[in-house]
């Protein structure tokens, strides 16, 4: 039952095994949230002083007959300059956040005390002073950290500190206490109505209540959202940056078996000699390798408008067009390729300097309608491409073994490529009608590399 009431009222608590990355995450935004609360507290503190020395005394009244001082404010602006500087260094304790409260609140209740004083009154006189109002401030700075406990501490402080004087008053050490049940002469007199102050009490335990409340909903809301944030991070490095935004900014859960037509380009990529060496290197070595190759290859084709839709081992398969539409796909796929040619021309001269297996890589580029979505199940989905496109890519990357040459479009692509604005640095050697493995018909090529 009480956990049920905890969870209507505050919401379900975060669990606590939180992810160090979130952890630090929420630090950060508490440690930026303190800075500010500095800065709100000189503000406050300032105006604090300066409505209290503008203020005249009454008449006949010296300064010997009060004691707040305007070293007091001095002492607290210096207090909480030290604080901010402390904030700012990211070396700010947490006991010092509690006497920081404790400070706050002696600084306001010793201002409202000297009142009477100042105005040559009964104590009584000081609990009508509306400088009360800035009880309310400084309990709701408390929940820029968004730490209930902080505001719980705050306005229990400032409660307690209210109470005292408000018996110091009804003792009447400060004058006669003029206790009544008159509103209107409460009102209009030094009298003291205990109903009035217990109101003030109660505003101020309610208001502490309520920000409690919505800070520890906050509170959890923040945790999720930074935990979600991290995760949509740690998605964009599983997926393509586009299909992950498509994810996260998608209306509805997103289903298998929801797909788009497209028209595209696709590319594939294969790392030829890799299977040879992943037998000879050890496993850390091999890793070390893919991720070499993937490291200079795949900036390419992002770079050049493509998304990675999947790694097959040492192979890469990947789209233009597909995520997001786009009227350049096949232009695109081909300066993908002739980027990926280029590093992988440098890549292989890198190696062969240092003395390294020698290794290279062969591609394709095709193009047509595909299906674009989700396939998998509940519990497991995955975003591709399927269509004849597809598999024609991958079959004219494997006919480059039989026209020993390293990259080829088919000639309809390439066609379709320089519509696209597509501008070849050197003329392309063409193929006519050459049968490729697995498609029913000659196909012309053209080749991209030898």
């Amino acid at each position: 039952m009480l956990d049920r009431a905890r969870d209507w009222l505050i919401g379900r608590s975060a669990p606590g095994d939180l992810p160090e990355r979130v952890r630090q995450t929420i630090r950060q935004q508490q440690e930026r949230s303190e800075i500010l609360i500095g800065w709100a507290e000189l503000v406050l503190v300032g105006l604090l002083a300066i409505a209290y020395q503008t203020t005249t005394m009454a008449t006949g009244v010296v300064q010997d007959d009060y004691s707040f001082e305007t070293e007091v404010f001095i002492a607290y602006g210096l207090f909480s300059i030290g604080r901010l500087v402390l904030a700012y260094r990211r070396a700010l304790p947490e006991w010092l956040l509690y006497v920081s409260v404790v400070a706050d609140m002696a600084l306001l209740m010793g201002l409202i005390y000297s009142f009477h004083y100042k105005y040559a009154q009964p104590a009584v006189f000081y609990l009508k002073a509306p400088t009360l109002f800035y009880v309310f401030l400084f309990i709701a700075l408390r929940a820029l950290r968004f730490e209930a406990r902080f505001v719980i501490f705050t306005g229990l402080t400032a409660a307690a500190g209210w109470i005292v004087l408000m018996f110091y008053a009804l003792g009447g050490r400060g004058g006669p206490a003029n206790e009544t049940n008159d509103f209107v002469e409460y009102m209009t007199s030094n009298a003291f109505l205990r109903q009035a102050e217990a109101d003030k009490i109660i505003a101020i335990l309610l208001t502490t209540a309520i920000l409690a409340i919505a800070i520890s909903r906050a509170r959890n809301l923040l945790i999720q959202s930074v935990s979600e944030g991290a995760a949509a991070r740690d998605l964009s490095r599983f997926f393509d940056p586009g299909v992950a935004n498509r994810i996260r900014s998608a209306d509805m859960s997103i289903k298998a078996g929801e797909g788009e037509l497209r028209d595209v380009a696709i590319l594939t990529v294969d790392l030829r000699g890799f299977t040879r060496l992943s037998v000879d290197l050890p496993p850390d070595e091999v890793m070390k390798l893919l991720q070499d190759y993937q490291g200079r290859v795949c900036p390419l084709i992002v770079g050049n408008g493509g998304s990675i839709d999947k790694f097959l081992g040492d192979g890469i398969l990947a789209s233009f067009g597909a995520v997001a539409p786009s009227a350049t796909a096949a232009a695109d796929a081909l300066r993908a390729a002739d980027a990926v040619l280029d590093a992988a021309d440098r890549w292989i001269a890198e190696r062969q300097a240092a003395g390294l297996p020698p290794l290279s890589i062969g591609l394709a580029v095709a193009s047509g309608r595909v299906v674009f979505g989700a396939v998998g199940n509940d519990e497991r989905l995955e975003f591709t491409v399927i269509g004849d496109a597809v598999n024609f890519a991958a079959k004219l990357e494997k006919h480059n073994k039989e026209e020993k040459t390293r990259a080829l479009v088919d000639a309809g692509t390439y066609a379709l490529a320089e519509r696209q604005g597509y501008r070849a640095a050197r003329e392309r050697e063409r193929r006519a009608r050459r049968a490729v493995g697995g498609v029913s018909e000659p196909i012309d090529i053209v080749v991209l590399a030898k």
